[in-house]
């Protein structure tokens, strides 16, 4: 009859690490050999099964603090807890999926952080002769409106579907946002904002306005946040917005 193995040899039989097998020690999971006559531990055949035991269900994800009272338990009782450990990885598993499958929306950019309406908007938009960074700015910008003012997502919305079923304000906002790229002394920003003025003043209904901001008491700080998101990056933008905004405002046209 053997005396056992030490630890090193039992870490190896089961497939684990000593510091492991220590670990299962200090949680009380698995109790301290004898020693032998030279003051060695020794691990049993009883000892090497309750290691695999806890390796086993270590390892099918049952938390350390569960485990002894399922090995320890009738077998009525082990019985329920594994089915317990079973539904517990089958939620974690429907949320890991859930996840992978956000990563993979996130692949085409800020599209999974909106609705499908919003997504609808989108694209329609390489049909209407926008460009992909054109887009991309929409998008950011959606996404933004509807975290500064949920309440009022839908209708912005609809705001922006009416415009988009109009070609005339199409091509404004296309001139527009390529007046980004342009130079903040650029020459041609004068007329642009003249131009667009113009068109929202014919028709008012085609400029989005931000209603769910008013009820807020931050609303000036959301609006303004919205108002110049992408500025800095477009220096013709800051410009031409404050001209446009002026111009409107001096028509009598309240301008968000």
């Amino acid at each position: 009859m053997t005396d056992g193995v030490t630890i090193s040899q039992a870490a190896a039989f089961v497939g684990v690490t000593v510091k492991t097998i220590r670990h299962y020690q200090n949680n009380g999971l698995v109790d301290e050999p004898r020693r032998d006559t030279s003051g060695y531990r020794r691990y049993g055949s009883a000892d090497l099964l309750r290691l695999v035991q806890v390796r086993t269900l270590a390892g099918a994800g049952v938390p350390l603090a569960g485990i002894r009272p399922i090995l320890d338990g009738d077998p009525e009782h082990f019985a329920a807890s594994l089915v317990d450990v079973e539904q517990g990885l089958t939620a974690k598993i429907e949320e890991l999926v859930a996840r992978r499958e956000t990563l993979r929306q996130l692949a085409d950019g800020t599209r999974v952080l909106l609705p499908p309406r919003a997504r609808a908007i989108l694209d329609r938009m390489p049909g209407l002769g926008f460009s992909a960074e054109d887009i991309t700015t929409a998008g950011e910008g959606l996404v933004l409106v509807r975290a500064l003012m949920p309440e009022g997502f839908d209708d912005y919305l609809a705001q922006i579907e009416h415009g988009l079923d109009d070609p005339r304000h199409v091509a404004m906002v296309k001139l527009t946002w390529s007046a980004g790229n342009w130079a903040a002394d650029d020459p041609r920003i004068e007329p642009l904002a003249e131009e667009v003025a113009a068109h929202f003043i014919a028709d008012p209904s085609l400029l989005p306005t931000l209603d769910g901001l008013q009820s807020r008491e931050d609303g000036t700080t959301r609006q303004e946040l919205l108002t110049h998101h992408g500025e800095d990056a477009r220096p013709g933008w800051t410009r031409l917005t404050a001209l446009i905004q002026e111009k409107l405002r001096a028509a009598g046209v309240e301008a968000p």
